[in-house]
This record gives C-alpha cells, sequence and structure tokens, in this order.
C-alpha cells in the first residue's frame, strides 16, 4: 500500500480482515463529482465541468466496480469524450499495473507503471491502497473520483451534452426503488463474494457465501415474469448485479469457494445475464480472459498459479 505517498510492502499480503475474519472494504477517497456547469456535486470541491477530451479513466477488466464505469462509457456513448487506460491482466506485488498485453491500454499521461503512481501524483501524502476505477482530471491533473458508483452516476448524467442523453439509468421515478434494492445487491452479492473469497476464517467465509446465495434465490425469484429486476426497463441496479453475474462461475464460483450453485443453475439469472450481455457495445466490456488471468494471480488464493480450463459455458442455451 502506500504510506505518505511512498509504497510500503507486498499489494497482495494487504487485503483487510478484522478479529472474526471478516473482509473490510477500503473507503475510497477522492469524491469530486463532474457537473455540466463544473458546480460542486454531493461531495468535494467544484471546478469540475463535463467537457469532452479533459478526462481519462483507468480500470481493469477484472473488476467489476471498474466495468461498471466502463459500461456506462460505453452505453452512453462516451468513447469520444472520455478518454481510457486498461491494466495488465495481472496483480502483480504493487497491484495494478501497465504494460502491453492484448486487451490493455497503457497510460498516455503520465506514461505509469502502477496505478499506485497515479494516486501518489494526486496526492504526495496518500496513505492507503490504490484501486481502479480511477477517473483523471488532464486540466487540473488530478484524480477527480475512484468511487465506481459516483462515476456511473455521473457518466449518466453529467455529460448528456456530448453523449446520449435519451438514456437515464436512474431515473426520478425509479430512484428510491434502485437505491434500495443497490444496498440489497451489494451486501449480499457485489461485495458479498469478496466477503466469501477473501475472508480469513471458516465462520466468516460461510457466512458470506450463505448470503450470497441467499441474495441470488432473491434476485431468481424476483426475475420470475419480467425482463429486469425493476419491470421491463434497465436501471442502474442492473448493470450493477450484472458485472458481478458474468464473473459468478469463472471466479467466485471456484476461486472464491462460493460454489453451492453454479449461475447456469438458476434459470432466470441466466437468461437474464445473457440478455443484458446481448445488449449492443457491453459484450465489448467484457474480456473473460482478462478476467481470468487477473483473479487467478491472486496468490493469497491460488499460490501456484495454475489457470482453470473452465467454465466451458457461461450462458445458458438458446431457448
Amino acid at each position: 500500500m502506500l504510506v505518505d505517498g511512498k509504497w510500503e510492502g507486498d499489494w497482495q499480503q494487504r487485503s483487510r480482515t478484522d478479529q472474526t475474519g471478516r473482509f473490510i472494504r477500503e473507503t475510497s477517497t477522492f469524491r469530486h463529482w463532474i457537473t455540466s456547469d463544473g458546480s460542486a456535486g454531493p461531495s468535494g470541491d467544484a471546478g469540475f465541468k463535463a467537457e469532452p477530451g479533459r478526462y481519462h479513466l483507468y480500470v481493469a477488466l477484472n473488476c467489476p466496480w471498474a466495468c461498471r464505469a466502463l459500461i456506462y462509457r460505453k452505453l452512453k456513448k462516451l468513447d469520444p469524450v472520455i478518454s481510457l487506460s486498461i491494466t495488465a491482466p495481472e496483480f502483480t506485488d504493487q497491484g495494478y499495473g501497465f504494460r502491453e498485453f492484448e486487451g490493455s491500454i497503457t497510460d498516455p499521461i503520465h506514461n505509469v507503471r502502477y496505478v499506485h503512481e497515479l494516486y501518489a501524483h494526486a496526492d504526495p501524502k496518500f496513505t492507503g491502497r490504490p484501486t481502479v476505477p480511477v477517473l483523471w482530471d488532464k486540466q487540473n491533473d488530478t484524480i477527480v473520483n475512484n468511487e465506481s458508483g459516483d462515476i456511473i452516476r455521473m457518466f449518466n448524467f453529467a455529460f448528456d451534452a456530448f453523449g446520449d442523453a435519451e438514456i437515464d439509468y436512474y431515473p426520478a421515478e425509479l430512484r428510491s426503488e434502485i437505491d434500495a434494492l443497490n444496498d440489497r445487491v451489494y451486501e449480499g452479492l457485489n461485495n458479498g463474494v469478496y466477503r466469501a473469497g477473501l475472508a480469513s476464517s471458516q465462520a466468516s467465509h460461510e457466512q458470506a457465501v450463505r448470503e450470497v446465495f441467499e441474495c441470488l434465490d432473491e434476485l431468481e425469484e424476483r426475475l420470475e415474469g419480467q425482463s429486469y429486476l425493476l419491470g421491463e426497463r434497465i436501471t442502474e441496479t442492473d448493470w450493477r448485479v450484472f458485472v458481478t453475474l458474468i464473473r459468478f462461475d469463472i471466479a467466485y464460483h471456484g476461486l472464491f469457494k462460493c460454489n453451492v450453485k453454479h449461475l447456469l443453475d438458476y434459470p432466470n439469472l441466466s437468461r437474464y445475464l445473457k440478455r443484458l450481455y446481448d445488449v449492443p457495445g457491453v459484450a465489448e466490456t467484457v474480456d473473460f480472459d482478462h478476467i481470468k488471468r487477473t483473479y487467478y494471480s491472486i496468490r493469497k488464493l491460488n499460490p501456484d498459479g495454475i489457470m482453470p480450463l473452465g467454465p466451458l459455458k457461461i450462458f445458458p442455451d438458446a431457448d
């Protein structure tokens, strides 16, 4: 991790757990908002106006949190507006890094080798665990935000003058329902798989796994007779769930030991996953090779670095 802007130790050994062995997720630290006129958002300072070419997004294709932002960039037609870098598919001893690899894009701004260098550049005294996504402001030469939930809200609204203003995944009339369901799927599924896979005690692992499958059972039931989680309209919650589901059988079932069932054992969820994957542009944000390579490079969970051959099937057979 970074301590006062200096790299210390091995990133792979830094997952935090509490005294019971329960995984503790790092808190995002950069929380400025891009707005259409540059005024202050819900947190942080003003001065980040939505402008084409000003901002750059750093992601890793294994990371579900980062790929939320990538999906929004694609579907809101912001590719020409917000430039992009993609890390190499590996966890190094210094965390996410950049190098030439198929499907990766190195850093064109500072030509850094590791993501943690971006954090130190933005804040020379930064202490913490560098994560992705990172939304960078080229004009002010700093990080705007590293919280995926904030970034997708910005992409949903702030750049409507330059992207597709017709798409709105957080409509006013559904916001209370979206927020409530977001909270449920975050704890039970999005972060639940990490609480299962990175737990350091049997009891914490088992509790997390049970909660993951309780959440999946609820979502399976909710999808009975409807296309998406809140009816026939895709909302923000669907994309929050999608990024975890698309990684479930390829990484969380095996590596994270969430193996009570395969996702394919859930017919409604499996069809729902394929339905979202088939939205034009979404498949371009999913790289199964990057996902597998990066997750299975976690030495704590896979010390010999052996890559599984499967799964051989992600989606259900066509009806």
